[in-house]
């Protein structure tokens, strides 16, 4: 039986998209789980797709700040998810921060000189993340 997890990316940087998404990929191909991934790209999608709807669900949540349309990803209703499912991956150390203090106990500085790095900082991290996570009940 192939179990899944539930990843939210909040990412609107198509190069570190596409970072994660690999080592996702890698991590996936000897794991007993696939990743089940959402990605949005904007603070309305957030709002309009997530924050209000009553049977969104997710396993883990990766959190950056600012988006391409001026907005804040930190609408995402972290107290109503759980801070402790959530990644805090800004390239700003203060908007990291600025998550903590709602709640989100895991954060990872976002480099884009070292973009490679991060990405593998934040898919070990998933990987913890996943080994804790219950299994579902059938």
């Amino acid at each position: 039986m192939i179990l899944s997890k539930k990843v939210l990316i909040l990412e609107d940087d198509l190069l570190t998209l596409s970072k994660l998404l690999g080592r996702l990929s890698r991590l996936e191909g000897d794991q007993p789980y696939e990743f089940c991934i959402i990605s949005l790209s904007d603070y309305t999608q957030v709002e309009n797709y997530v924050n209000s709807n009553p049977k969104a669900e997710f396993d883990i949540v990766l959190l950056d700040r600012d988006c391409k349309l001026g907005g804040s990803f930190h609408v995402f209703d972290i107290e109503r998810f759980g801070g402790d499912k959530v990644i805090a991956i800004s390239s700003v150390p203060e908007f990291n921060e600025q998550a903590k203090q709602r709640g989100v106990k895991r954060a990872i500085l976002k480099d884009y000189q070292f973009l490679d790095k991060f990405a593998d900082e934040v898919v070990a991290e998933i990987e913890k993340m996943v080994r804790k996570l219950p299994e579902p009940m059938l």
